[in-house]
C-alpha cells in the first residue's frame, strides 16, 4: 500500500511539473490574456478531476465509452504539453548556459537567468497546437473515416477460376467501443458496395466480452457477400485480459461469442479450412485461432491445413502478422496469400502514399500495416475497422481493404 501511494505522489507531481512548465509558455506568449491563462488551468483540472472520477469508478470488467473518453482526454491534454516542455526545457538549458557564462565573465546584472524570450513560447504553443487538433479531429471523425483500400496480386497457380476473384477483407471490429450507429451503418455500407466475392473477418469481433456485440448484430447481419462471409477469432476475443468471477463465465462468454458470429452470418473457422468453389475449381481457405509473438498462441496450422493438398491454392486467416514471420513463410506447405490485422497501427502515425509511412506500431511489428511479399508469399495487415481504448484515429485511418485475385498471363 505505502508503495502504490508513493507511486500515486510521484505520478502527480509528475503531471505537476508538465503543467507548471507548459504554463510557462502561456504566460510568456500571452502575458496580458489572463483568460487565456485560467483557461489554460481549468482544462488542467477538468481532465484530471475526470481522470480521478473514472480510475474511482471504473469497472474494469469493460473498456466502456467513460474508459475511452478518460483516455482521449488524457492524451488531448498531455501531448501537446509535453511538446512544449521539450522547448522550453531545451530553452532552459541555453538560458542556463547563458547566465552561467555572463556571471564567470563579470557581466551579468540582475537574475542570474536571462528572461524567457516570448518567440520560443509562441514557436511551442504554435507547434503543440499541431497534435492538439489532430488528437481533437481523430476523436472527433478520424476514428469512423473509414478508406477503401484496393490491392490487386498475381499468382501462376491461381485456377482460372478465380482470375479476378475479389475479397474483402475487414479485421479489430472491436464493436464494444463503438458510439455513433448512423458512421458505423456508413462503413458498413461501404463494405457492401464494394461487392466483393467473399468478406474475411481477421479477428477481434469485441474487446472482452461477447455481450458487447449484442446491440451491433443486426447492423453486422447486413453485410453481404455472395460466396461466403468467413471470421476467426482474435487475442481480444478470448476474455483473457478479465478477471472472470469464475472459470464457467469465461466458457459460457465464448460460447456466446461462438453464437454471434453464427448470427452475424459468419462461418467462423477455428484451426480448420474449407473450400472455396466455383465452377470446377476451388481454392482453399484456412482460419487459424490467435498465435501471436507474445501473445496467446492457440492457433495452430498444422492441424488446419493437415486434410489439404501440397498444390491447392491457400488463402490463411490469422489474426496476429507476427504468425507469418514466425511460422507461416516457413511452413511446409506454401500458403499463397495471409490475412492479418491486430496492430491497428496503433491508431496514430503518419501515411503519405509514395512518400512516408510510419506509426509507433513499427517498432513492435515489422509487417504492421499494407501489404508485403517475402518467399513469394503475400501478407495483408489491415489496419482494422474499429478502434480499441484511445476512441480515435489520428493518420491512420479505419480501413476496409478489397483484394483482387489475378491469375499471371503467358
Amino acid at each position: 500500500m505505502t508503495s502504490i501511494l508513493i507511486r500515486l505522489i510521484l505520478f502527480i507531481l509528475f503531471l505537476g511539473l508538465i503543467d507548471w512548465y507548459s504554463f510557462q509558455a502561456f504566460k510568456t506568449g500571452f502575458p496580458s490574456q489572463t483568460w487565456i491563462k485560467y483557461a489554460f488551468w481549468g482544462f488542467s483540472m477538468l481532465v484530471y478531476l475526470f481522470v480521478g472520477y473514472v480510475f474511482l469508478t471504473f469497472d474494469r470488467s469493460s473498456m466502456n465509452l467513460i474508459f475511452g473518453r478518460m483516455v482521449s482526454l488524457l492524451i488531448l491534454s498531455l501531448i501537446p504539453k509535453l511538446i512544449i516542455l521539450a522547448f522550453l526545457f531545451g530553452e532552459d538549458i541555453l538560458r542556463f548556459l547563458s547566465g552561467a557564462f555572463q556571471s564567470l565573465a563579470g557581466g551579468r546584472e540582475g537574475d542570474f537567468l536571462p528572461e524567457r524570450r516570448k518567440m520560443i513560447s509562441q514557436t511551442a504553443l504554435i507547434l503543440a497546437a499541431v497534435p492538439f487538433l489532430g488528437i481533437l479531429h481523430g476523436v472527433l471523425i478520424g476514428k469512423y473515416r473509414y478508406r477503401v483500400m484496393k490491392h490487386t496480386l498475381e499468382f501462376d497457380d491461381l485456377p482460372e477460376e478465380f482470375d479476378r476473384f475479389t475479397i474483402t477483407q475487414i479485421s479489430d471490429i472491436h464493436s464494444g467501443s463503438f458510439d455513433d450507429k448512423k458512421k458505423l451503418e456508413y462503413g458498413i455500407d461501404l463494405i457492401n458496395q464494394q461487392n466483393s466475392d467473399v468478406i474475411l473477418f481477421t479477428g477481434d469481433l469485441v474487446n472482452n466480452q461477447a455481450a458487447e456485440m449484442e446491440p451491433w448484430i443486426e447492423t453486422f447481419r447486413k453485410l453481404n457477400a455472395p460466396m461466403g462471409k468467413y471470421s476467426i477469432l482474435g487475442n481480444h476475443d478470448y476474455g483473457d485480459y478479465l478477471a472472470w468471477p469464475s472459470r464457467e463465465a469465461k466458457v459460457q462468454n465464448m460460447q456466446r461469442l461462438f453464437q454471434v458470429h453464427e448470427e452475424v452470418g459468419f462461418k467462423l473457422l477455428r484451426n480448420e479450412s474449407l473450400p472455396i468453389k466455383k465452377g470446377n475449381a476451388s481454392i482453399d481457405l484456412i482460419g487459424v485461432e490467435n498465435w501471436g509473438k507474445g501473445f496467446a498462441q492457440y492457433g495452430d496450422l498444422a492441424k488446419a491445413a493437415s486434410n489439404l493438398k501440397e498444390k491447392s491454392f491457400k488463402i490463411l486467416m490469422s489474426h496476429d502478422p507476427s504468425h507469418f514471420d514466425e511460422q507461416v513463410k516457413n511452413f511446409s506447405q506454401f500458403i499463397h496469400l495471409t490475412l492479418s490485422g491486430h496492430t491497428h497501427g496503433m491508431q496514430f502515425g503518419i501515411e503519405i502514399p509514395g512518400w512516408v509511412k510510419w506509426s509507433p506500431a513499427s517498432f513492435r511489428y515489422p509487417k504492421w500495416a499494407g501489404l508485403y511479399e517475402e518467399m513469394g508469399r503475400y501478407l495483408h495487415v489491415n489496419r482494422g475497422f474499429g478502434f480499441l481504448a484511445f476512441p480515435g484515429r489520428v493518420g491512420i485511418w479505419p480501413e476496409i481493404t478489397v483484394l483482387e485475385l489475378r491469375r499471371k498471363k503467358g
